[in-house]
């Protein structure tokens, strides 16, 4: 009996299956801290080579300062001090959660980013829905039947891939908007007011799932499975939602985990486009204005939206597909 536990794995041992979680888990988080890590160092570094004095930016129209003025916010802000004490007091801060002072509005960025993130989120989020739902519907109703049919969808998806989203947003508006007035032409009201943007926003990644989605369910509809399935009395809908779809979901949970992190940069154009409030506008704001602070604050939530897409990407893998639980 020793000699047979000695010999099984370590992750079928007693205890191992709990030992091998907990190293996966601190893989994970060393991992998310080293990604954190680099994007807030990588955003110190172009805070370092922006050109333009600091001081003044923050003076903004005030040009009359006197020397002993500037002196005093060069001070106060740590501009006096050498690269290396800035950058550690920087990562001290980091640590402790704050994000620093907004140059131009004078405000916390992290107040900023919270009072903004809300508008955005519900937008990534609708968006995401459209093309999820889209491309599911799409690739399941064409894939391997119907060549007329699958053409045509192809064609739209080839479309929807290749406009640019402000071009898109400017036609909707123009049809059900200016011209049959059915959605509101700008701001966050309300449900209404989503629909568009979301629309806008998602087409272009609706297009890429499909087409995605499409060739993975029709090689799996290839596989020997099918036709076992089908013997055992499964309708053909059903083979392609319960069996093959599974299959070809795995590729489309990555693409989607990556476009998912393109739609929070797409929401800068569409956010102008349609008016409303939200993490785009905000960023526009600050780098026009080379509000410093708030770009970092706005990189270090890009990364943590990487950092956290890539943790649901992997345990959706394991929901998806149970051969990828053992060991």
């Amino acid at each position: 009996m020793a000699t047979a536990m000695r010999a099984a794995p370590a992750a079928l041992r007693p205890g191992g299956r709990s030992a091998a979680v907990a190293a996966g888990a601190g893989r994970r988080l060393a991992a998310a801290v080293a990604v954190m890590l680099g994007a807030a160092t990588v955003a110190f570094a172009a805070l370092q080579l922006v050109p333009g004095n600091p001081v003044q930016i923050l003076l903004g129209m005030n040009t009359t300062a006197s020397p002993a003025v500037q002196a005093r916010i060069r001070a106060q802000y740590g501009f006096d001090r050498p690269v290396a004490i800035q950058y550690l007091r920087y990562l001290d801060n980091l640590v402790h959660g704050d994000l620093g002072q907004s140059y131009q509005l004078q405000r916390p960025v992290s107040q900023l980013i919270s009072t903004q993130l809300g508008p955005t989120l519900q937008l990534v989020g609708a968006a995401l829905l459209v093309a999820v739902v889209l491309a599911v519907v799409s690739a399941v109703a064409t894939a391997g039947r119907w060549p007329v049919l699958r053409a045509v969808a192809t064609f739209f998806e080839l479309v929807a891939v290749s406009s640019p989203s402000y071009w898109v947003g400017i036609v909707l508006l123009t049809v059900f908007s200016f011209t049959f007035h059915l959605f509101p032409v700008a701001g966050a009201q309300n449900l209404a007011s989503l629909v568009l943007p979301a629309v806008t926003l998602g087409l272009p990644v609706a297009g890429v799932l499909g087409q995605v989605l499409r060739e993975g369910l029709e090689a799996a509809l290839d596989q020997p499975f099918v036709p076992t399935a089908r013997a055992r009395g499964v309708s053909q809908t059903g083979v392609r939602l319960r069996h093959a779809f599974r299959h070809a979901a795995v590729p489309l949970v990555t693409l989607t985990g990556w476009l998912t992190g393109s739609l929070l940069g797409g929401a800068v154009l569409v956010e102008n486009v349609f008016g409303r409030p939200g993490i785009g506008s905000l960023t526009l704001q600050a780098v026009t204005n080379k509000d410093m602070p708030l770009v970092i604050g706005l990189v270090l939530l890009s990364a943590f939206a990487f950092v956290l897409l890539s943790t649901v990407v992997d345990l959706l893998y394991l929901v998806i597909d149970p051969r990828l639980r053992t060991g």
